[in-house]
């Protein structure tokens, strides 16, 4: 091919081996790095996280590869001129051996059009990138358009057109048709090569196959808008989940007294304690609610999974306990209604709650649970957990009966109850006796409010799973 030099241009000069030799391996050690990286990336398919940093991955090895291979050409040098070469002697085309396939000489071909002659060179490996029969004589300036997809022939023109006008450098992209209908991505980078007057003599043109770049930058790109689309989805589901819990959960704050009048009264505070990740919001409940005749219901209880489906049902939970307890329907009974309500649901659940009755004439507390740790008793300064009656979670079987169990209460006595997430679940046999081991600290307190502030002291720093709900009642006279 003629040389790709102006008049006005010396040759430049290869740099020293050396030092290409260093970039080299600095680009082969990266590449190991990029590629370890990569096989450390978790292939899980349903993570976009896990495959934008693949397709980031994957992008940077394609470049790294590209970059080793022109700083291989760099350091061996151009190829040789013929012997005998005169640029202003007709352009002979010479076809080398076909490169071997996938590797970046079958990715890059080189061209130069002879404006005097009209007549144009091509390298064998622009034939081979092109797809086209070496045989066959090269695609002139009017010519090289009919390969070009027809939205990008605008694009073409203009960049020859400024090339030979206004002797700009060509610098751009477009899309070909090879003759097997596949479509393929070219960078075209090139110069105007001038004259001894000053006029365009010839174009040259270096011709990239980028299609695999654009296809790996395509991924990084979708994988990243996936990404971003799922944390948008899940930044709403979020706060869909907070505003509903808000709107559910009882809203006093601070200690309330149920009943509102007579003696015997429950001193009551409670309090909702997040997972260690924000982002998970369960369907964790508590509730106090008095009912007629003057008895008053304590219920926790907690709807297994994450996110605003599962506070929703947690609300239709919650929202069916309380028309059954106003109802005057006795605990066990309450039970069974609300298993038979999850296992009639369109999603399959599973619940776990306890729900008591207090009754402050006698002052007993009648209770049944589903599958749910059991109310602490803290009496004199001790603690114990009552004997629970049977009770499957809620949703786990059909027809399951509950059963039901009556404590009496003295004055001054605490209860309390909780959701099984206060402590991660390789210690939730031990949380318990955490729980009991308080029962001094609650013997000095003079409030249930005090007492709930001791357990998010002794809970509130816990890297927890789950979230978690405390109640605690104590009897006033």
């Amino acid at each position: 091919m003629p040389s790709h030099l102006s008049a006005d241009h010396p040759a430049a000069q290869p740099p020293p081996h050396g030092s290409v030799d260093a970039l080299i391996s600095q680009t082969r050690r990266l590449r190991g790095d990029v590629d370890a990286v990569r096989r450390d990336t978790p292939a899980d398919d349903m993570d976009p996280e896990g495959r934008w940093q693949r397709a980031l991955c994957d992008l940077a090895m394609h470049q790294l590869n590209d970059l080793d291979e022109h700083l291989a050409q760099l350091r061996d040098g151009p190829p040789p001129v013929p012997v005998g070469h005169d640029e202003a002697a007709p352009v002979v085309r010479t076809v080398p051996p076909a490169p071997r396939h996938g590797s970046l000489l079958s990715r890059v071909g080189s061209a130069e059009w002879n404006l005097l002659t009209d007549e144009a060179s091509w390298s064998g490996e622009l034939y081979d990138l092109l797809g086209r029969d070496p045989s066959a004589p090269p695609l002139t300036l009017d010519e090289l358009p009919s390969v070009v997809l027809d939205e990008d022939r605008p694009r073409l023109t203009a960049m020859v057109t400024d090339c030979l006008i206004d002797a700009k450098p060509i610098d751009g992209e477009f899309r070909i048709v090879r003759p097997d209908r596949s479509v393929r991505t070219v960078h075209m980078m090139g110069e105007p090569v001038l004259a001894a007057d000053g006029s365009t003599a010839s174009m040259w043109a270096v011709l990239r196959d980028v299609s695999e770049l654009r296809r790996s930058r395509r991924t990084v790109s979708e994988t990243r808008d996936s990404l971003q689309h799922q944390r948008h989805i899940a930044q709403t589901e979020h706060r869909l989940a907070v505003e509903l819990q808000e709107a559910v959960l009882p809203p006093w704050r601070g200690s309330l007294r149920l009943p509102r009048q007579g003696p015997q009264a429950l001193d009551l505070a409670a309090h909702y304690l997040p997972s260690s990740t924000s982002a998970l919001i369960g369907g964790d409940w508590y509730d106090a609610l008095e009912l007629p005749g003057g008895e008053t219901l304590l219920s926790v209880g907690d709807l297994t999974g994450h996110g605003a489906t599962v506070t929703s049902g947690m609300a239709m939970l919650l929202g069916a306990l309380r028309g059954m307890a106003m109802a005057d329907t006795e605990p066990g009974q309450l039970m069974a209604w609300l298993n038979q309500l999850l296992d009639a649901s369109v999603q399959p659940a599973l619940a776990s709650t306890v729900c008591c009755r207090y009754r402050p004439e006698t002052r007993t507390l009648v209770w049944a649970q589903a599958g749910h740790p059991a109310p602490l008793l803290f009496r004199n300064g001790t603690g114990r957990a009552l004997s629970p009656p049977d009770g499957v979670l809620l949703g786990a079987t059909s027809g399951a009966a509950y059963g039901q169990a009556e404590q009496p209460l003295e004055p001054g006595d605490l209860l309390l109850l909780h959701t099984d997430g206060l402590v991660p679940r390789r210690d939730r046999a031990a949380a318990v006796d955490r729980l009991l081991d308080l029962a001094p600290r609650f013997g000095e307190a003079r409030a249930a409010q005090d007492c709930v502030r001791t357990v998010v002291e002794e809970f509130g720093e816990t890297e927890r799973e789950d979230d978690a709900c405390v109640l605690i009642a104590r009897v006033v006279t």
